[in-house]
């Protein structure tokens, strides 16, 4: 206990609990009275700060310091993540999860896929929660494993395999058609209907091993987030709510939230980017390509010598 704020806060327990006075602790503590007494001082900026990591924080409890950070940075504030960190700490935000750990039943054979590009590999797959009178809900999601972005998330009672087909087609239709699939060998997935018209899509298939949940980490760490951030904070009051509620949540997902594994940018950001650097130059002036000859010329000469 050696800077001044933490004597201040030993200072604040001592009395709170009624362990002693002030002149007492201060003594024991080897602090000034001064120094105590001392009001807190903060500049405008400081202030405004603290109100955004504060509205920000409400808005999302889910997020931690460095996504906070993140979007305090898009909205145009010069801030250090130990700063957000600090002030969360202050005004009693903290975000606790307790992980559960999986036991592996066995090491997979076969190299697991990994996207190079957008719509290199989707993986699907489902997820349950149920509305306010405990009737089961059943949600179907697909994602995009290279830009994160969550392509679709149907929800109904329940959802056979030619309504898997239907949310499929209407994705391709929004983005592309993908190179691989990924999915788990449930039976919507397995069935005769899907394989088939995937088949006719010249779209192939990646199936993970039974009980290896792990080699489709992607929409494990989607759904990880998505009932964190959604679906255990509502309740669903019928089945047109649930849909609204969801598809809000995806649209936020894709647009606004700093992904972190996507150095914070978000989904839809990095698919623009992508994109962008496809694009080749609009056009060469006369100086940039003499330039690019000058230096071509002196790497020769490099080499000769």
């Amino acid at each position: 206990m050696v800077s001044p704020s933490s004597k201040r806060r030993a200072l604040k327990f001592i009395e709170e609990e009624g362990y002693g006075g002030k002149a007492i602790a201060c003594r024991a503590l080897s602090l000034s009275r001064s120094s105590a007494y001392r009001l807190k001082k903060q500049s405008v900026e400081q202030r405004r700060i603290r109100k955004e990591v504060v509205e920000l924080s409400q808005k999302h409890p889910r997020y931690g310091y460095r996504r906070v950070t993140a979007l305090l940075r898009r909205e145009g504030w010069k801030v250090n993540p130990k700063r957000v960190q600090r002030l969360r700490r202050e005004e009693g935000y903290k975000v606790s999860k307790r992980q559960r750990k999986m036991r592996r039943l066995g090491e997979s054979t076969g190299k697991r896929q990994e996207a190079s590009k957008p719509n290199h590999v989707w993986s699907w797959d489902f997820v349950e929660d149920q509305t306010e009178q405990g009737t089961k809900l059943r949600m179907l999601t697909l994602m995009d494993e290279y830009t994160r972005q969550c392509l679709a998330i149907h929800v109904g009672w329940s959802i056979r395999a030619v309504e898997v087909i239907t949310i499929v087609e209407a994705a391709i239709k929004c983005y592309g058609v993908p190179e691989h699939i990924r999915s788990d060998n449930g039976p919507e997935f397995i069935a005769y209907a899907i394989k088939d018209w995937l088949t006719a899509r010249n779209v192939k298939t990646i199936y993970i091993q039974p009980g290896s949940p792990w080699e489709n980490g992607h929409i494990e760490s989607f759904h990880d987030k998505f009932r964190d951030e959604c679906l255990n904070r509502e309740i669903f009051g019928s089945l047109l709510e649930a849909k609204v509620v969801v598809e809000q949540w995806r649209m936020e997902y894709n647009q606004d939230r700093p992904h972190s594994s996507l150095r914070y940018k978000t989904p839809d950001e990095m698919a623009k980017s992508y994109l962008t650097s496809l694009r080749p130059p609009a056009f060469a002036t006369p100086d940039s390509l003499n330039q690019n000859i000058k230096q071509n010329r002196n790497k020769k000469t490099k080499l000769y010598f």
